[in-house]
């Protein structure tokens, strides 16, 4: 199993899309520096902001398409902390890890 370097990068998400219009992260995957696909189910999520604009506390602008949650994984029996973007205009995830 490799390790994944890169900041932030495109992956499949499985979710949950509710008649009210909120999005239900549950697992996804993504590959890592060798090319091998590691999947994740996210244990617990809390939804940054959605549509709409908001303003991170790094000072990056989310435009009104874009969806952002804090999310829980268990990678190796260690709980991380991930940030997943979804972008609703294009359609795509990405991932930031955070710790």
């Amino acid at each position: 199993m490799g390790v994944i370097r890169e900041s932030k990068r495109k992956l499949d998400v499985i979710c949950q899309h509710k008649s009210d219009g909120s999005i239900i992260p549950i697992k996804f995957r993504i590959q890592d520096d060798d090319g091998e696909w590691q999947n994740y189910l996210i244990r617990s999520y809390k939804v940054i902001s959605g549509p709409g604009t908001y303003t991170m506390p790094n000072d990056v602008s989310s435009s009104t398409h874009t969806w952002n949650f804090e999310c829980k994984i268990q990678v190796f029996g260690m709980e991380k902390i991930v940030r997943l973007f979804y972008n609703g205009y294009d359609n795509y995830w990405k991932i930031q890890f955070i710790r």
